[in-house]
């Protein structure tokens, strides 16, 4: 059986993140949010894949270039009209068999995945309870049976979600294609039609599915990663230094005497720690990044190639790639609302949001749940208390 993964948008609320690189290649415990969708697509038995690729194609396509686990296919939707849009781009790779869709930008499980894959029925769905299920395609569910899907309905309909992550027949692309050609695009209008005509579509309740949709979320969600990891060490350790919990460090990573790290905690590969800096739970640090001495992390994900000066304090943050700290920063973490394009959002903890290639003075503070873009320069003893655009200087 084949999958189609769909990873053609851009992600535009989780900006400027994603100002250089899809949503799915974000990383969280630092590996790309595709990775974990082909990885479980590939262990529940699939054996082709088709990813449709869009914005910043060339980013995914540079990633997997070397995948030798199951042949990967790339297709291109040209303009990102909506889901079934999407799919539509992979169908003259099916050869009219059975298949899955799944997005590429949510991080799901190889178990349910297998749920799918062995379901007798030409269409299945699986669905997931959800604190929030406004947000997204509402179901109703009878004996395990899809009865009605409403894309983030203003009434309650109770708390279980689509997934987004199908089984379907090659059939389904008529139905596409008849949707397509009035403009509508959305693949779950195209399911309540089925429903409409009496097809029937089977549930089944996946185990794990974590869905990024802002940037706080990559926090959350790497948080939940982590407590799979495994402890590693395959670069250099001083004596002096306390590791506790599961601790993961790359190779060439060199950490000095009198670091203190409490996992889970997930260090990529030619990274300087310490001496003497301190790395708390549910902190991902990626490949060649630099902590100087005495500074203290907590509940972040730093990208590659990051620079933390020395007695900095970096909490329930989120640091783009190649961006330099210099001494002595803070990252306020604490309740706030935040703006999201038009919609507002109340988080009770959140840091610094800063993208990527930012030059940071030293003694800067930067108050909670604040956004500098990517390409920012920040002078020293400054400190930040509203959002800064990309490609900004604040002195």
């Amino acid at each position: 059986m084949k999958a189609v993964i769909l990873a053609a948008g851009e992600g535009r609320r989780l900006r400027p993140y994603t100002e250089t690189m899809p949503k799915v290649m974000l990383p969280v415990a630092n590996k790309p949010i595709l990775e974990y969708v082909i990885d479980a697509v590939t262990r529940s038995g699939i054996d082709e894949i088709i990813i449709v690729v869009g914005y910043k194609k060339e980013v995914i396509m540079e990633s997997f270039k070397d995948y030798t686990t199951v042949p990967i296919t790339y297709v291109t939707q040209e303009q990102q009209l909506g889901t079934s849009h999407a799919l539509l781009q992979a169908k003259n790779y099916l050869k009219e068999q059975t298949f899955l869709v799944l997005s590429g930008d949510n991080i799901i499980d190889h178990q349910s995945i297998a749920m799918l894959t062995k379901e007798k029925a030409d269409y299945s769905l699986l669905i997931k309870e959800h604190p929030h299920p406004s947000k997204y395609g509402v179901v109703s569910i009878e004996k395990k049976e899809l009865k009605e899907i409403v894309e983030k309905p203003k009434e309650d309909m109770g708390n279980f979600v689509s997934t987004g992550i199908y089984k379907l027949p090659f059939s389904i692309f008529d139905d596409i294609e008849t949707f397509a050609s009035q403009g509508i695009y959305g693949l779950s209008f195209v399911i309540q039609s089925l429903l409409n005509r009496n097809e029937i579509i089977t549930t089944h309740q996946a185990k794990t599915w974590k869905d990024i949709v802002y940037p706080w979320d990559l926090i959350h969600v790497n948080e939940t990663m982590l407590q799979h990891l495994s402890g590693s060490i395959s670069g250099t350790v001083e004596k002096g230094v306390t590791l506790k919990g599961p601790v993961s460090i790359g190779k060439d990573t060199k950490v000095y005497a009198g670091c203190y790290i409490i996992g889970p905690v997930v260090i990529g590969e030619g990274c300087e720690i310490g001496p003497h800096a301190c790395i708390f739970p549910s902190t991902a640090i990626g490949d060649n990044a630099v902590i100087h001495p005495f500074s203290e992390i907590r509940d972040s994900v730093l990208m590659d190639g990051v620079h933390l000066g020395s007695n900095s304090l970096l909490s329930h943050s989120i640091i783009g790639r190649d961006t330099s700290i210099h001494n002595s920063f803070s990252s306020i973490a604490g309740k706030t609302t935040v703006k999201i394009e038009d919609e507002y959002q109340k988080l009770s903890r959140m840091g610094a949001m800063i993208g990527e290639d930012c030059t940071i003075g030293s003694n800067v503070v930067v108050g909670p749940g604040i956004k500098i873009g990517r390409k920012c320069t920040v002078q020293s003893l400054t400190k930040i208390e509203k959002n800064i655009p990309s490609e900004t200087t604040v002195m």
